[in-house]
């Protein structure tokens, strides 16, 4: 049976205030990587350079994003999870606001890499600590609406990011980002004071194996192993490809960027649809059937989209990609938070890394096939990859 250790009494009541917080630094943080995507050109123009050469901003936070995360949860299993999101918030603010004081693009650069170390803590510890202190029956609940925090940070940072880029620069955008990260870190240094149960949850995980330990603890579980695989495959199928949606409806059916935009937009409205949903889905589907519909779901709108004769088909199979989308990651997450339950924070953070890999993987096999062949070919794998992927682990999932 999948391992669902029973909480404390104090612990049995989900700490949905000290959750909340959570989700508005989640938001913080989705709205900081997604807000560069719109502010490329105009930081490009300020720093007379291309836009491709600007892009080094982008990947320079990648790169710390990724690879902190194999380090932060042996330190946040130590010393606390909530005391270290806390703590990252605070470190969010200086590191984004230094990214507004920049005077060169090399510069700025620096300092998108210490962003990218600091943010990096936020969302997987919440995920573990979300893990701690909800009993995995209403798990998938909690989950699924603290997942809306993420998905309409991401919607903000695209939107507000060119809006305010607009009107005051791209400078004022990371200048306000970094207060939102300094309001973050001031109410969960507050709730961590005076809340319980945002300390309890820790004692109770608190262990001095280290790092090493840790890991041979996640990989010599055949379980875990498994649904890192999954993870990793579930990255590379859909974040190998869908960035590509965009390009071919430029290509194929000439669309504007702004109509595109508009299109891409349909995969968060999704998300918000699922989150706004997910009780009701899972009362009715079950966290099995809510997987499987997910990954069936992508798999028809992935094959709509490589069929489709008309651009008009885009929209309603971008808005059915987001909503299976989060339907099979909201579970596989659910899962993730339980596979070692003795060392949560450090496998929540192993998760969060392999799903980046995961994606960078994707993206670097799926890019030599759209220069020569187009994007429909990977829309195909996708439409094929999916469910099967949803197949599997749902069975193996019914074995546990």
């Amino acid at each position: 049976m999948l391992s669902t250790p029973t909480p404390s009494p104090a612990l049995q009541k989900p700490p949905l205030r000290a959750i909340a917080y959570l989700t508005l630094a989640s938001f913080a943080s989705q709205a900081m990587v997604r807000s560069v995507d719109t502010l490329l050109p105009q930081i490009a123009t300020d720093f007379d350079t291309t836009v491709g050469t600007a892009s080094i901003v982008v990947t320079a936070y990648a790169i710390t994003h990724g690879t902190v995360q194999l380090v932060i949860g042996p330190t946040a299993d130590r010393f606390g999870k909530y005391r270290s999101i806390a703590i990252a918030c605070a470190l969010s603010a200086i590191t984004v606001a230094l990214c507004g004081l920049a005077s060169s693009l090399g510069i700025l650069a620096l300092a998108r890499l210490a962003s990218g170390m600091t943010a990096a803590w936020i969302l997987p510890l919440a995920l573990a600590f979300i893990g701690d202190t909800v009993p995995y029956e209403q798990r998938q609940h909690v989950l699924g609406r603290f997942m809306a925090g993420q998905i309409i940070g991401q919607m903000t940072g695209q939107a507000a990011g060119g809006i305010l880029g607009d009107l005051f620069g791209w400078r004022m955008v990371f200048f306000l980002l970094a207060a939102m990260f300094a309001i973050a870190s001031v109410v969960l240094l507050i709730e961590l004071t005076t809340n319980p149960a945002t300390r309890a949850a820790d004692r109770r995980v608190q262990n001095g194996r280290g790092l090493r330990a840790d890991y041979v603890t996640i990989f010599s579980d055949p379980w875990a192993r498994f649904v890192l695989l999954v993870t990793f495959l579930e990255g590379g199928l859909i974040y190998g490809v869908f960035p590509f949606v965009g390009a071919h409806l430029h290509s194929h059916f000439g669309l504007s960027f702004t109509a595109i935009g508009v299109v891409i937009g349909g995969f968060a409205i999704g998300g918000l649809c699922y989150a706004g949903l997910v009780n009701v889905m899972i009362n009715r589907l079950g966290q099995i059937g809510i997987a499987v519909g997910g990954g069936v779901m992508m798999g028809a709108a992935f094959l709509a989209l490589a069929l489709m004769p008309v651009w008009g088909i885009a929209p309603p199979a971008v808005f059915a990609i987001g909503i299976g989308f989060y339907m099979l990651h909201n579970t596989l997450q659910t899962v993730g938070t339980q596979m070692t339950p003795q060392a949560r924070g450090t496998s929540v953070s192993l998760f969060a890394s392999v799903y980046f890999l995961g994606q960078t993987a994707g993206a670097f096999l799926a890019a030599p096939v759209v220069d020569r062949f187009g994007a429909p070919p990977l829309f195909v794998v996708s439409a094929i990859g999916l469910p099967l992927l949803a197949f599997w682990f749902t069975l193996r999932l019914k074995a546990r």
